[in-house]
């Protein structure tokens, strides 16, 4: 960029200015948002821009948002997602934050379907565009919420009882009673 610099190559600077953001675009699709910072070795211009671009993109990275924030967004989202089948469209029940540097996320999804890779992205992308966290990698987790069996009050899945079942048979201490009790009379 030192080399562009003079009054013969203003008009060659700023197109190069522009064109170098969009082209990292282009090149690394994936990673969308990230900051561009012009430097100068020659007069030494840019240190610090660099180096407010590293504090404020480290900020992001450990940013931690509420479950009631991230539900209330997911409602907006969800509402303006085009679903295929409304039908197949999957019930996430809420979504939260588990950890911070990266961001990561997990959706508790009602019944057994799973978001498909196109949902996680768009997700993906509505978390940058929404919390301004363009540039920085964010995980996506799923997981399944089983559904209630029995009453209104009953909240056992089938399948967390039978490990109770199996805790309690395959538990060795024993409890005495007159019938196991080697009585010597």
């Amino acid at each position: 960029m030192d080399l562009l610099r003079g009054r013969k190559n203003s008009k060659l600077y700023e197109k190069v200015m522009e064109a170098v953001p969009e082209e990292i675009q282009m090149v690394i699709p994936q990673v969308t948002g990230i900051p561009v910072v012009f430097i100068s070795a020659l007069e030494g211009r840019g240190r610090i821009s660099v180096m407010r671009q590293v504090i404020d993109t480290y900020e992001k990275w450990c940013l931690r948002l509420s479950t009631a924030r991230l539900n209330r967004w997911l409602r907006k989202v969800m509402s303006r997602h085009s679903w295929k089948d409304q039908a197949a469209q999957p019930k996430i029940k809420y979504f939260t934050q588990v950890k911070a540097r990266p961001p990561t996320f997990v959706a508790f999804l009602g019944g057994k379907t799973q978001l498909s890779n196109t949902d996680l992205r768009f997700l993906t992308k509505s978390l940058k565009e929404d919390f301004d966290l363009g540039g920085i990698p964010i995980r996506i987790m799923q997981r399944s919420i089983p559904k209630k069996v029995g009453g209104i009050g009953n909240t056992k899945s089938t399948s967390s009882a039978g490990r109770t079942a199996e805790r309690i048979s395959s538990d060795k201490r024993r409890v005495f009673t007159s019938e196991n009790a080697n009585v010597i009379t």
